[in-house]
């Protein structure tokens, strides 16, 4: 029951961490080609600026909120664990 417990937290642990390593990273590369084609919509045509930004800055909370929800997810993988108190007890937390 504890190995198989402990075993359960790891898989949960090691998800998390790559679940989040990849979401941060696709959501960095996608805020970065956002951000390039606004500076270009800017450079080719400077009066639209206040248009593109307001619709870039929508765009970038948009993506940064995908990261976010990943973020969420993992710390429920790490921390709502049904076994938490099992795990607590085999680590010497409690």
């Amino acid at each position: 029951m504890e190995a198989n417990a402990l075993q359960f937290f790891i898989a949960c642990v090691t998800a998390a961490g790559f679940g989040l390593a990849i979401a941060a990273s696709l959501c960095g590369l996608a805020q970065g080609i956002g951000l390039k084609a606004a500076v270009e919509g800017v450079a080719r045509n400077p009066e639209s600026s206040g248009k593109v930004t307001v619709t870039m800055l929508i765009g970038l909370a948009m993506i940064e909120s995908l990261c976010i929800y990943a973020l969420v997810v993992s710390l429920i993988l790490i921390y709502a664990h049904p076994q938490a108190e099992v795990i607590a007890s085999l680590l010497g937390a409690k």
